[in-house]
C-alpha cells in the first residue's frame, strides 16, 4: 500500500462522528482505521429544534483530532458528510460552518434522499445481487430504499432514528410504538419488502444482531452477512422491546451510549417485518459510506466480483508465490468441471475464491495452520459472500492443512452453516488442493504442463515425461483418497 492511495471519509451523524480510512479506492477496499467518537448530535432535535450546545462541541473535538490524524496517515483524498441531525436542527448551519474549520474541509450535507441512495449503494456495494430492501437506521432517520442487483429504487427519509425516536416519545416505548406505526403507513418501500431481504444497515441493528449471535450460539462471529429468519427475527426484537432497562445496561457486548437505543431499534425493526414481511432480515455492515466509495468507482470496477477482488489481494498479499494461482485456478476448474458439469455459478464462484486464498497460511507453524487459516478467512473483512460461503471458504483452507479427517472446535461450529452437499464439496475441493501443492510446492510452472480429469470411471493424471518422478507414493495415496470422494479408480498417464 502506498500512503498516498490512502481515501478518507468522516461521516457526520446523528449519534456518532466516525473516521474511516480505506488503503484505495476499489472494488474491495481494505480498512486502515476505523474510530468513532458518540457524540449524540440528534439527541433533542426532533423537540427542540437545535443541535446541543454539548453535542456541537464534542463533534467538533472529534472533528479536530480526525483532522490531525489524518495529517498523520498522508490521507490522499478526504471526503466529510453529514446527515439528519445537521439537517434538521435550526442551527445546523452554524454547525458545519464551525465543522468545516474543524476538519480544514468543505462538508456535504446530504438530503434524506440522497442518504437513501447511498444506503443501498453501500449494501450493493457488500452483497452478490442484493435483492429486497435496504433500512438504514440512525440516530436522527430511518432511509428505506428498494434494490435488486445494481439497480436503486425510490428512497423515503422518515424521523425515526433511535435519538430521534426517543425524542418525540418523551422515552416512553408505548408512545413510539404509536409513532412509528402512523410513519411508517402508505409507504410503497415496505410492499416492496414482502416476500425479499431486508437488509438492515445501521449501529442499533448490529448491536441487536449481536445480542442474538450470543443468545443462539452462533459459530461465526462475523456481522456483515449475519442472517435471521423474519419470523425469529420478530420474535427476539419484542423481547428485547419489553427488556427491563437495567437488564439492557448489563450487556456488556454493547457499548453503554448504545443500550438506550436498542429497544427503540427493536421496536421499528418490529413493526417493519410486521407490515413488509420479508422472508429474512440480513444485517448490512456496509451503508452511507460505503456507497460513498461505490458512487466513484467507475463503471466496470462496480461490476467487478467483491469476494473474488478481495480473494485476489489476500493471495497477493500472502501466497508463497501469487502467479500460482493462475496454474491453480484452472487445473482445479477443469477436473471440477469434468467431475460436475451441471454445478451452478454460485458454487463455481466459491470455488474460485478456495483456490485463490488455499496458500495464504504457509507462514504459520506447521502444526496450526489449518484452524490460523480457517480463522483468518472466517473472520476477513470480504464482502459479496454470506455465512455458508464463508464456512465453506473456511472449512476448504481447514482440511486442505489439516488433512481430511481432521477436527477442531472452530470447524466443528462451521460445519453447521453448510449443507451436507457443500461440505462434501468442501472436502473434495480440499483433496484436490492437497494433490496441487504436494506436486507444485505452491510454484508456478507445474501445474500448468499437467492434466487431471475425470471420466466416467477413472481420476486421470496426464503429466509430460520430464514430470513423471512428480507421482510419487505421497502424491498417489492423496490421488488415491480425492479418488475415493469421486467414486473413481485413479490412473498416472
Amino acid at each position: 500500500m502506498s500512503l498516498g492511495d490512502t481515501v478518507a471519509i468522516i461521516d457526520i451523524g446523528s449519534n456518532s462522528v466516525r473516521l474511516v480510512v480505506y488503503e484505495n479506492l476499489s472494488r474491495a477496499p481494505g480498512q486502515v482505521f476505523n474510530e468513532k467518537e458518540m457524540a449524540g448530535l440528534g439527541r433533542q432535535v426532533a423537540t427542540t429544534g437545535m443541535l446541543a450546545a454539548a453535542a456541537v462541541e464534542k463533534a467538533l473535538a472529534a472533528l479536530v483530532r480526525f483532522r490531525i490524524l489524518c495529517e498523520a496517515m498522508h490521507v490522499a483524498q478526504l471526503r466529510v458528510i453529514a446527515t439528519a441531525a445537521a439537517r434538521y436542527a435550526s442551527n445546523g448551519p452554524d454547525f458545519i460552518a464551525r465543522a468545516e474549520a474543524a476538519v480544514g474541509q468543505p462538508i456535504e450535507l446530504i438530503s434524506g434522499d440522497r442518504e437513501a441512495y447511498l444506503s443501498a449503494l453501500g449494501v450493493i456495494s457488500g452483497f452478490d445481487r442484493p435483492n429486497g430492501v435496504v433500512g438504514d437506521l440512525g440516530g436522527g432517520s430511518l432511509e428505506l430504499v428498494a434494490v435488486d442487483g445494481s439497480r436503486v429504487g425510490e428512497g423515503v427519509s422518515l424521523a425515526l432514528g433511535g435519538l430521534a425516536l426517543m425524542d418525540r416519545s418523551q422515552n416512553s416505548i408505548k408512545a413510539a410504538e404509536k409513532i412509528v406505526r402512523e410513519d411508517l403507513d402508505g409507504h410503497p418501500q415496505l410492499a416492496a419488502m414482502r416476500g425479499r431481504d431486508f437488509f438492515a444497515v445501521g449501529g442499533t441493528w448490529r448491536a441487536l444482531a449481536t445480542l442474538h449471535q450470543r443468545q443462539s450460539g452462533y459459530p461465526l462471529n462475523v456481522m456483515h452477512g449475519y442472517t435471521v429468519p423474519a419470523r425469529e427475527a420478530s420474535e427476539f426484537v419484542r423481547l428485547v422491546e419489553r427488556a427491563d432497562a437495567t437488564m439492557l445496561e448489563s450487556i456488556e457486548a454493547i457499548s453503554s451510549a448504545r443500550r438506550p437505543l436498542l429497544a427503540y431499534g427493536a421496536l421499528v425493526l418490529d413493526q417493519l417485518i410486521k407490515r413488509g414481511r420479508p422472508r429474512q432480515v440480513v444485517i448490512s455492515a456496509h451503508g452511507v459510506r460505503e456507497g460513498l466509495m461505490h458512487e466513484q468507482l467507475a463503471p466496470k470496477e462496480q461490476e467487478i466480483d467483491a469476494l473474488l477482488r478481495g480473494a485476489q489481494d489476500y493471495n497477493q498479499l500472502r501466497a508463497r508465490d501469487p502467479r500460482h494461482a493462475a496454474d491453480l485456478v484452472p487445473w482445479v476448474e477443469g477436473l471440477l468441471d469434468s467431475a460436475f458439469p451441471n454445478d451452478e455459478p454460485a458454487l463455481k464462484r466459491l470455488q474460485t475464491a478456495a483456490c485463490l486464498l488455499s496458500d495464504i497460511g504457509w507462514r504459520a507453524h506447521p502444526d496450526y495452520r489449518g484452524e490460523q487459516t480457517l480463522n483468518v478467512i472466517a473472520h476477513a473483512p470480504f464482502s459479496g459472500v454470506d455465512h455458508a460461503g464463508r464456512a465453506f471458504l473456511s472449512l476448504t483452507a481447514f482440511y486442505r492443512y489439516a488433512g481430511l479427517k481432521g477436527s477442531a472446535p472452530a470447524a466443528e461450529g462451521l460445519r453447521r452453516l453448510l449443507s451436507p452437499r457443500f461440505l462434501e464439496r468442501a472436502h473434495i475441493v480440499a483433496a484436490i488442493l492437497r494433490v496441487a501443492y504436494l506436486m507444485s510446492a505452491g510454484m508456478p510452472g507445474i501445474l500448468s504442463q499437467t492434466r487431471l480429469v475425470c471420466d466416467d470411471r477413472r481420476l486421470i493424471l496426464s503429466l509430460p515425461p520430464e514430470f513423471r518422478s512428480l507421482a510419487s507414493q505421497r502424491v498417489t495415496g492423496r490421488l488415491k483418497q480425492l479418488a475415493r470422494l469421486l467414486g473413481r479408480e485413479v490412473e498416472v498417464r
